[in-house]
């Protein structure tokens, strides 16, 4: 047999080095896949508990859908805390076709989740359902175990169709450092970190299962990630926990606790979850626009612009009394509430773009956040 040149033998040797490199890795960090013949099963029946959510939305590229996850027999839905649940005609549709309205119940920002129920009205029970609190009660997953993602990411199904389906691994099970339009991820916690690219439009709060069918979490919004500027793909563990503070009943004093997803859930069911007050060292109130906007005398007022201070950042950005904030860096702002909860985020210095309507027309303004003006001394 003739000997290979010296240069191919080097090249046939490295490939074969890496090769062996990569085959150890996959060996020692990802468990053997699962057969794909067993996972059709598995998915049709996480399927079943899945549901497509229709909202707020559709237009200035801000997606009118979402995914959602049964968690009870009679309709209680979790799903993402997103700019779609801010509608009075919110629709669900199950995995077999049936279309019904529902609610928004609770609403967690902390979370980035928010509890759903079907119309009471309607006649619902016996619905495939997660078992939340056992799945919950369950360890946390570890890197390297073959999850399943389901979503309704892009609007593909609708009805009885089925939702997209991925396959991958977690990567990691670490603290998330994101962030979405001018303020932090909401939810700061540790987060599975996946391989899979989940993280579309409409698939946050789809299921994260692994190969057995079992909840392990759910696929979080679209986020960039703060340190390396990329986007990133990630899922809230079931298990999840935040801080925060509530107000003692003896003391009236606000006090810290520690509020578990499980909680939220089990609560917000019974409808006895006590809303909890951010963690004040996440609270970022220096920043200055010099906006006024009109009176808000109901929850639902539109965040109209009555006001604009002169020398403010506001002016010299161009706005204009009667300007109405449709969005905040992508945001949709449908009340002075949403507005003031987004804006009270931006500091100083960093710049943001609203969408404003004004004569019928969206129009893109650019504004720099000033520094808080210092209080006026009276003699």
């Amino acid at each position: 047999m003739t000997p290979l040149p010296i240069t191919r033998r080097r090249t046939w040797l490295a490939r074969l080095t890496l090769a062996a490199a990569v085959a150890a890795f996959a060996y020692v960090a990802v468990r053997p896949a699962p057969a794909q013949q067993s996972l059709s099963s598995v998915t049709r029946e996480v399927n079943k508990k899945t549901v497509k959510i229709y909202g707020a939305g559709g237009f200035k590229g801000l997606p009118s859908y979402g995914t959602g996850i049964l968690v009870s027999p009679d309709g209680w839905i979790l799903t993402a805390n997103s700019p779609i649940l801010n509608t009075a005609d919110l629709r669900v549709h199950l995995y077999d076709g049936r279309v019904y309205v529902a609610n928004v119940i609770y609403k967690e920002p902390e979370l980035d989740l928010a509890l759903v129920k079907i119309d009471d009205r309607e006649k619902v029970d016996r619905l495939p359902y997660f078992n939340f609190a056992a799945a919950a009660a369950a360890p946390v997953a570890e890197a390297g175990t073959w999850v399943l993602a389901l979503s309704n990411q892009f609007n593909i199904a609708t009805r009885d169709e089925p939702v997209s389906v991925q396959k991958g691994v977690i990567q990691a099970h670490t603290a998330l450092h994101g962030r979405k339009g001018i303020f932090r991820a909401p939810y700061e916690g540790e987060v599975y970190f996946l391989d899979q690219i989940t993280n579309n439009p409409g698939a946050a709060g789809g299921p994260i299962t692994n190969t057995k069918g079992e909840l392990l979490g759910l696929i979080g919004r679209e986020l960039k990630n703060t340190l390396s500027d990329t986007w990133i793909n990630y899922a809230l563990p079931v298990q999840a926990r935040f801080e925060g503070q509530r107000e003692d009943k003896k003391t009236k004093e606000m006090k810290k606790v520690v509020v578990t997803l499980a909680e939220f859930v089990k609560d917000g069911m019974a409808r006895i979850y006590k809303p909890v007050d951010p963690n004040p060292r996440r609270q970022v109130a220096n920043g200055y626009t010099g906006i006024i906007l009109v009176p808000n005398p109901v929850q639902v007022t539109p965040p109209y612009i009555e006001e604009v201070v002169p020398g403010s950042p506001a002016e010299r950005a161009g706005l204009r009394p009667d300007d109405l904030i449709v969005y905040v860096e992508g945001e949709l702002v449908p009340s002075i509430r949403q507005y003031r909860e987004i804006i009270k985020y931006a500091q100083p210095n960093q710049d943001i773009t609203l969408e404003i309507e004004r004569g019928r027309r969206l129009q893109t303004i650019k504004l720099k956040v000033g520094p808080a003006p210092k209080p006026v001394k009276t003699p």
